[in-house]
């Protein structure tokens, strides 16, 4: 296929371009570089050029939070009306924004008002994640499509049955329900999430080990492994908003979905969990004493710090007197940015000078590079001797052995 990529960003298109790639995405550089040497690929500011040109329109633009939480549609609905002014007739218009219900009825409105050019609409939300969405888009679990036209599940069958080979579902469903399917699933991964985040705590306080725990619920067919794991909260550009834009959707239909509120105030509480441990063992005031932190991305294999736990966790340090040295594989600079105007919270080049006379280890997210350690580099570099591990990588007896 041809493709063109279309923002308003002049340096961004510019960067992209020259084969740069402005966010940390294992694979994305050598997909993208490929393809624009192919000639397959290409990225302009030029939207009416791009939408002109078109069969199928992805529609992929940011849907940030609002002050209430629901999700700010301006960038979608001024991309729709874009689209209106240059589309040609029978496009397929594709929103893979994560939108609320109702939204794609709205992008077509915004669209007819500004053509009468048959087109059609089609919602087709993404899954995937962040670490890992070339393979997942490569080799989906599924591919969900809102359609209502023959047209558009044809359109959409074309385009993605090089990916469906193997037999994975390609589900069709009408458009509201793709766009609920969206909410509903990051939503349901989000519950496991800080369900297993609460079942740790009572296991702390009752003698039990949340990694058995873990094993044994998850070797149940109907309940499966994943996002299981007990940690600091999630975070990152999708699961905060969406369950938030998911609450505000329900109190617009005044339905209250008290699971969900409960998953949310849950997180909030359990990005305080390592600094409640942490006075636990020190004492409430923190004053003059020094941290390592490892770990500041939102999961591994991104760059992506927003709602990031490391940065609940080191602005409570902050605040509770004592000073930072942290390292991310990826996000040092990023994070030097974020936390420019406060000069205790350095970052260093390695993980190891992270420790120089640290009180404490903080394992906040679990890169690879941090599942081995060498104990007698540790000793020679820390003040301290304990580590708060906020993963559950570590084994506690070695680590007590070493």
């Amino acid at each position: 296929n041809r493709v063109t990529c279309v923002d308003i960003d002049v340096d961004k298109i510019a960067r992209l371009n020259s084969g740069e790639i402005s966010i940390y995405e294992p694979g994305l550089d050598r997909l993208v570089s490929h393809n624009l040497a192919s000639g397959r690929l290409r990225f302009t500011t030029d939207v009416g050029e791009g939408v002109r040109t078109a069969d199928a329109i992805f529609i992929a633009v940011g849907t940030p939070p609002g002050e209430d939480g629901s999700a700010n549609l301006a960038f979608v609905l001024e991309a729709a009306r874009t689209v209106g002014d240059h589309i040609r007739p029978n496009t397929v218009v594709i929103m893979k924004s994560t939108v609320p219900v109702g939204t794609s009825e709205m992008v077509r409105s915004e669209i007819a008002s500004r053509t009468d050019t048959p087109f059609y609409v089609c919602s087709n939300p993404e899954f995937l994640k962040e670490g890992d969405a070339v393979g997942d888009f490569m080799y989906p679990d599924r591919v969900v499509c809102g359609v209502d036209a023959d047209e558009t599940r044809s359109r959409m069958e074309e385009i993605y049955e090089p990916f469906v080979r193997s037999g994975n579902p390609f589900i069709f469903m009408d458009i509201a329900s793709a766009e609920m399917t969206k909410y509903a699933a990051n939503s349901m991964l989000a519950t496991r999430i800080s369900f297993m985040n609460q079942i740790a705590e009572l296991c702390e306080r009752t003698g039990a080990d949340v990694e058995m725990v873990r094993r044994g619920i998850g070797s149940d067919k109907r309940i499966g492994p994943s996002f299981l794991y007990a940690g600091t909260g999630y975070g990152g550009s999708c699961f905060p908003k969406d369950i938030q834009a998911l609450m505000q959707t329900a109190d617009d239909f005044g339905v209250d979905l008290k699971v969900l509120r409960a998953v949310h105030e849950s997180n909030d509480r359990q990005k305080t969990v390592l600094i409640r441990k942490i006075q636990s063992r020190f004492g409430d005031d923190l004053s003059g004493m020094h941290f390592s932190v490892w770990g500041l991305a939102f999961k591994p294999n991104t760059d992506d710090m927003r709602e990031a736990p490391s940065l609940s966790v080191i602005d409570q340090l902050h605040s509770n007197g004592s000073t930072v040295s942290a390292y991310d594989p990826i996000c040092n600079a990023q994070a030097k940015q974020i936390f420019k105007d406060k000069p205790t919270i350095t970052f260093s080049t390695d993980r190891y000078s992270a420790l120089n006379d640290a009180d404490g280890l903080i394992v906040v997210t679990e890169w690879k590079e941090f599942r081995t350690l060498d104990p007698m580099e540790m000793k020679s570099r820390m003040k301290g001797t304990v580590i708060f591990d906020g993963r559950n990588i570590y084994d506690p007896k070695v680590i007590n052995e070493a």
